[in-house]
């Protein structure tokens, strides 16, 4: 287990966990927001995409009163992703971080805001990060306004970022800075 925080419960992506990611990400109501309704996944591609090992990304299972209901994943920034995001000073310790929670039962309850202030906590305290960096696209006001109650502030437009059913969109580089 990575951490706990009350009911919440973080720990790594065990590969019995393959289920729930296909389940969550074949929800065209999770895919509206993560993923995209265009590019569902059945077990194959989940196992292809989120099991391959990747250097420096722990993907992790967030659970919520003992029941698996979501998704979360941090990296260090590497070389090429601090040039895109404009963060020169290599001596900073950044992490990024990805994530939903699958379980459509279990939105609008203060669990996000909950997993964000808890990773957050986690990869300042455990991890040793001075900035925690997100790139929502803009479009997802609910996602914005979760990660701004959980201090994170919009750093940058990053024009046509990421491919969403069918388009490129834009999306916000948002940064938590640790308090000096």
């Amino acid at each position: 287990m990575l951490f706990q925080n009350g009911k919440l419960t973080v720990r790594e992506l065990e590969q019995k966990d393959n289920h729930f990611l296909a389940k969550w990400l074949s929800d065209p109501y999770v895919l509206q927001f993560y993923e995209g309704r265009d590019n569902p996944f059945h077990l194959q591609k989940v196992n292809e995409k989120f099991y391959t090992p990747q250097e420096d990304l722990i993907r992790c299972l967030i659970k919520f009163e003992n029941m698996e209901i979501g998704y979360i994943q941090f990296y260090q920034l590497d070389k090429s992703m601090r040039e895109n995001y404009g963060y020169p000073n290599d001596e900073e310790v950044i992490y990024g971080m990805d994530q939903f929670i699958g379980e459509t039962k279990y939105w609008n309850k203060g669990i996000g805001e909950t997993l964000i202030k808890s990773m957050v906590d986690y990869l300042v305290n455990k991890r040793h990060a001075d900035k925690v960096v997100m790139d929502p696209q803009t479009w997802n006001k609910r996602a914005l306004r979760c990660y701004e109650k959980c201090g994170f502030k919009k750093i940058k437009l990053l024009p046509e970022h990421e491919l969403h059913e069918g388009e490129y969109r834009d999306s916000w580089l948002i940064e938590y800075q640790k308090p000096e």
